[in-house]
């Protein structure tokens, strides 16, 4: 897995516009995201989170304007990408061996897999190592755990090498715990090998320590922010719908949480101030000593 180079912006949204059945998703996107960055995708349900990873990946095609994704037209550099899909893992056969699944990062075709070469099997070790599950490889799929099984569909998608990796919502229905472990493996990905990481998510907070920015999807618009710039009281009660506040520890460390006195107006996926706190301390120990 090759360290990234900074340098020109790996992102590049130039008047996109998007549309499905005839109804605009979003519009009137231009936003550039650098290399070497981590950056959120946020918004609302439904408002095209996930539509926009789409259509960076090439996947979805828009009604105006042009994507751009490492210097290339979107859908023109997917195998300098790898992409984590929303429960990719339970869409797949649960009897394959952990080892059998991350190689089809770079045997997997649309007629089956073929035979790798000991290089490649070398990559798809490393990725598991990398992901911490360098002894699950003879496990099957259905032995392991939520949170196991989403860092082996993470080294599935770091086999191929890649230079961008695209996961939409990686964190969801993970207990703390796995999160914590997920967003480690986001934070070493990006300070040992400076792959620029695109996340999916509802939820900032267990994110935070190791973004740099945020795609936020705000009144039909994809708009790119820095994330001091995105971490505003205001900007974010109008993005969820409800009143949240940024709260600042005296050690300097920020989350989001709802208003106390904000009628509950849905499920914001938004976890407790004193959740956050603990996690972002441990996180930060761990970070410390990796």
């Amino acid at each position: 897995m090759p360290a990234d180079k900074r340098g020109k912006d790996a992102i590049v949204l130039t008047d996109a516009s998007i549309a499905r059945g005839g109804r605009t998703i979003w519009s009137r996107g231009t936003f550039a995201i650098p290399t070497g960055s981590v950056t959120a995708i946020v918004g609302t349900n439904g408002a095209g989170k996930t539509t926009l990873m789409k259509a960076e990946l090439g996947l979805l095609s828009l009604s105006g304007g042009s994507v751009r994704v490492l210097d290339r037209p979107a859908g023109a550099a997917t195998r300098l990408i790898g992409y984590v899909p929303q429960s990719y893992t339970s869409e797949v056969d649960a009897d394959l061996s952990v080892g059998q699944y991350v190689l089809l990062g770079v045997n997997g075709t649309r007629f089956g897999p073929r035979r790798t070469s000991p290089t490649e099997r070398d990559h798809a070790r490393r990725a598991m190592a990398f992901t911490g599950i360098g002894d699950r490889s003879e496990a099957r799929l259905s032995e392991l755990s939520g949170g196991l099984r989403q860092r082996a569909a993470i080294a599935q998608a770091l086999a191929g090498r890649p230079r961008l990796l695209m996961l939409d919502e990686p964190l969801a229905n993970l207990d703390l715990a796995s999160q914590r472990e997920i967003v480690h493996v986001l934070a070493r990905l990006n300070r040992e090998l400076g792959m620029t990481i695109q996340v999916v998510a509802h939820d900032l907070n267990m994110l935070l320590p190791i973004l740099d920015g945020a795609v936020y999807l705000l009144d039909g618009h994809p708009h790119y922010a820095g994330i001091h710039e995105v971490m505003d009281s205001g900007l974010l009660t109008h993005l969820y719908g409800t009143q949240v506040e940024v709260v600042t520890t005296p050690q300097g460390e920020m989350f989001i949480q709802p208003s106390a006195d904000a009628p509950d107006q849905g499920r914001h996926d938004l976890h407790s101030s004193s959740e956050i706190v603990n996690e972002h301390r441990h996180g930060r120990r761990t970070g410390a000593q990796a």
